[in-house]
């Protein structure tokens, strides 16, 4: 399990179990297991997500989007959810650039 801090200070887990079931629905993400970190610690904007969640998005390149979702509990724990790629920016409120 890996722990980063989102932008709102707060530790966000990715236990392995998730990374799993991540990579076994979107397995072009199987490379990516540090940049779905980093997209959360240092993303190019957070969008509001549905039922609380939250969208960190990076850009790599014109047509490609790496989009997390991630969910943060309380100030002292959250959680990813899923991640997949993009070809355009991903649609919602920006909350934080």
């Amino acid at each position: 399990m890996d722990i980063v801090y989102s932008v709102n200070s707060i530790p966000i887990r990715l236990t392995y179990e998730r990374w799993y079931h991540i990579v076994e629905n979107h397995d072009d993400l199987a490379s990516y297991y540090h940049e779905v970190l980093e997209a959360v610690e240092k993303p190019d904007i957070v969008l509001r997500g549905n039922r609380g969640t939250l969208k960190a998005a990076k850009n790599f390149g014109k047509n490609k989007w790496l989009v997390v979702i991630y969910r943060e509990k309380t100030k002292t724990d959250g959680f990813i959810i899923t991640a997949y790629f993009l070809d355009n920016r991903p649609k919602g409120e920006i909350i934080w650039r």
